[in-house]
């Protein structure tokens, strides 16, 4: 078991030195001078002169490189050029409304998506199975922005249920902040429950279908022992993928859900970063957003352990 977490800790070390390897990269190949990019046409050749002493452009590129894999390692994001703060800080004063519009929507997108799954391959070719799989195909091709204005309009403006948009006042508290991220979270979590769907499905009609399922049946257990017990437990494995899958989904591609109802979250912060060319800010949010890709994926490596004693061996 321990060089199994080593294997995948250290492969999670590896992705990191890649994706911080790639970002270097991708900001210095950038056509022009970086420092004038980020400037704007409206910079003097001085201003260009002082931002690139300020950022080491001067320097040999393999210096420029060591450095910026320290500054990253140390937590140093480096300094917002339009906030004129360190990026950490501003990454980390947006990340409320995201995570927790992501961690509701995998809520609400699980507990639609599980029981209509299970159900739906354990009544495989019924009229429940088909509806559910044709809604489930509907959910996934409908954007994400027109159902949430579409939300907005009915449930919002029109029955009064939800705010509208927005993330609360600058006094508002803890509750009424997440009062704004019912609704679009409710959105996502429709739209996101059709992957989840369709993966629960499939991973227990495979099961079903395996001799220990037919063993279980013939010592005279009830179906949903068999179904819950032995089936879904065994099923868990690729149910876990997709939903730790969906979630880093969700935290990186919530941009569109977050102009809709304008939510200060990640999102915004970097759609306003590259409209800025503030390149510190995409760079460090690109950093932290490939983190969080990893970090779950470890995690959910470290979930298999858990569930199936299998993955040890």
């Amino acid at each position: 078991m321990l060089s199994y977490i080593a294997r995948r800790f250290a492969g999670m070390v590896v992705v990191m030195f890649i994706v911080l390897t790639v970002v270097f990269i991708i900001v210095r190949l950038a056509p022009g001078d970086p420092a004038a990019l980020m400037l704007g046409p409206d910079a003097t050749p001085e201003e260009a002169q002082l931002l690139r002493d300020r950022l080491g452009l001067n320097r040999p590129i393999h210096v420029q490189y060591v450095a910026f894999l320290a500054q990253v390692v140390s937590g140093d994001l480096g300094t917002s050029l339009f906030f004129n703060r360190p990026v950490t800080e501003i990454l980390s004063a947006r990340a409320e409304p995201t995570v927790f519009l992501s961690l509701f929507s995998l809520v609400i997108a699980i507990t639609i998506a599980l029981p209509i799954g299970l159900v739906s391959a354990y009544k495989r070719g019924s009229v429940f199975d088909q509806t559910s799989v044709s809604l489930a195909m509907l959910a996934a091709s409908i954007p994400s922005f027109w159902t949430g204005l579409l939300f907005q309009q009915y449930l919002a403006t029109g029955a009064g249920w939800f705010p509208v948009a927005g993330y609360g006042g600058p006094d508002a508290g803890f509750f009424e902040r997440m009062r704004h991220l019912v609704l679009p979270s409710i959105v996502l979590g429709i739209v996101n429950s059709a992957l989840i769907l369709r993966f629960s499905r499939a991973a227990m009609l495979d099961v079903l279908s395996d001799d220990f399922v037919r063993t279980a049946r013939s010592k005279g257990m009830s179906e949903w022992r068999v179904v819950l017990r032995h089936a879904l437990k065994n099923a868990m494995i690729p149910i876990i993928t997709v939903v730790g899958l969906t979630f880093a989904l969700l935290i990186s591609g919530a941009v569109v859900t977050e102009r809709v109802f304008n939510l200060p979250g990640i999102g915004s912060l970097v759609v306003g970063a590259v409209l800025r060319r503030d390149y510190p800010t995409i760079q460090g949010a690109l950093i932290v957003v490939a983190g969080l890709y990893v970090l779950i994926n470890f995690l959910v490596d470290m979930l298999y352990l858990a569930i199936d004693p299998r993955v040890k061996y």
